[in-house]
């Protein structure tokens, strides 16, 4: 006697497939401990899990061992009970294409501005970071759009500078300035546990519909498990790497890669193992340093200019992670705090900043331009308190007069983004100078 459902399954040409099921054992605030599958998924492998009231609630595992496995839980989620079913879920691949551009997308590369996007089944290689020995040199000069990176802190295709500051100093406007000033084919923006407002401000007010239209924005905001947070910046580089692969310039924003940092720390933390690194696991300098290498030129026309900002505490270039990526990023930019209060943006230090770009970037004449300029900035900052409380005599030093002459009509250059450029940049430095 046949079976009347298997009769309407069959005539329906519905594929029945019976997935390993596995029961959540124990449950804390954002992971879930689950046993039953016979052979252990993968580290980072999706799970689904059904709720008795019928919700699905999507999970990624973080341990996997012979006994069970953790997996961690998306915020906000309500219902998950002891027993309740667990169940690999088939993922897909970051594979990125010309669609990507104007959306913006989670740490899985799903979208999260309301659209619907199309994502390939797992199966195609990931990128792989070109090897050192075939990688090409750094490019051509790039045109910025701010006066202090079209003259003192030149960037190339392929460099990967680091924005140092605190916060609230104006990282995320500079690099949003950046983006829409400096040629590039594909920019790709991650927002690490950034609040939630400030993605949507990035995306409309700093970027806008222009810039938009060649960009992909990969967003984790602070509410998102350590394990998404910590994704986000991967995820930014394997969807830049698929573009670069393309043979496509890639502009990668990375903000900011401390929030990476503690993300990881918290991660590594939820596993047992110690911060004994000047409070960073050992595996940090492991993880930011792998990152920022798949950055950089490619082995064929593609390349990744990659710029990372680093939120430093107190301004202090010597805390763990800015004193990190000093030693493995193409230079750094500090934006400083008291130059922000006086109302100059961007409040660049040009004396604290230095770009590794300037011995193959500038010529031998505008190496001794920039050289001349910053030893008057060097004499003006060392006198500047005589100067500023009135101790300092016109006439008494010449280097402090030409210092005292030449620095304000800098500072109103300094504060310029007007797309000028870098020839004319270099023209009126040189201007000022010569008066």
């Amino acid at each position: 006697m046949f079976d009347p459902i298997e009769i309407a399954k069959a005539s329906l040409k519905i594929e029945v497939v019976h997935a390993p099921i596995a029961r959540v054992v124990a449950l804390t605030l954002d992971q879930a401990s689950v046993v039953g599958w016979a052979q252990m998924p993968e580290v980072g492998a999706l799970a689904r899990l059904r709720t008795k009231r019928g919700t699905e609630i999507i999970a990624r595992v973080t341990e996997s061992n012979s006994d069970h496995t953790i997996l961690q839980l998306p915020s906000g989620h309500v219902g998950l009970g002891i027993g309740d079913p667990a169940w690999i879920k088939a993922d897909v691949a970051v594979q990125p294409a010309a669609h990507w551009l104007g959306r913006t997308v989670d740490p899985r590369g799903r979208p999260i501005d309301g659209r619907r996007l199309a994502l390939i089944p797992r199966g195609t290689p990931h990128p792989q970071t070109p090897p050192a020995l075939a990688r090409r040199p750094m490019g051509e000069r790039l045109q910025t759009g701010f006066f202090a990176f079209n003259t003192f802190l030149p960037i190339v295709r392929g460099q990967r500078p680091g924005i140092f500051a605190g916060s609230g100093v104006g990282k995320s406007t500079l690099l949003g300035g950046l983006a829409r000033h400096i040629p590039a084919d594909v920019v790709v923006v991650a927002l690490v546990g950034e609040r939630g407002h400030e993605v949507r401000a990035f995306k409309q007010e700093i970027l806008g519909a222009e810039g938009m239209e060649r960009a992909v924005l990969v967003a984790a905001t602070s509410d998102q498990p350590s394990q998404e947070r910590r994704l986000c910046v991967e995820t930014a580089t394997r969807v830049a790497e698929s573009f670069r692969d393309q043979g496509k310039h890639v502009l990668l924003l990375v903000d900011s890669v401390t929030r990476l940092a503690e993300a990881h720390r918290e991660v590594e933390t939820e596993r047992g193992l110690a911060s004994n690194c000047r409070g960073f696991p050992p595996s940090t300098q492991a993880l930011v340093a792998g990152l920022c290498e798949r950055a950089g030129p490619g082995t064929d026309t593609g390349s990744i200019t990659a710029l990372y900002t680093v939120l430093v505490a107190g301004s202090d270039m010597d805390e763990p992670i800015a004193d990190m990526l000093r030693g493995i990023l193409d230079g750094h930019v500090v934006l400083d705090r008291k130059i922000a209060e006086r109302g100059r943006f961007p409040a660049v230090d040009i004396l604290r900043s230095v770009s590794r770009s300037v011995p193959f970037a500038v010529s031998g004449e505008e190496a001794e331009l920039l050289s001349k300029a910053r030893h008057l900035l060097s004499v003006y900052s060392e006198a500047e308190l005589m100067i500023t409380s009135g101790l300092y005599t016109a006439g008494a030093n010449v280097e402090i007069d030409r210092a005292i002459a030449f620095v304000p009509r800098l500072e109103a250059l300094l504060a310029q983004e007007n797309g000028t450029p870098i020839q004319i940049c270099l023209e009126k430095l040189a201007a000022l100078l010569s008066d």
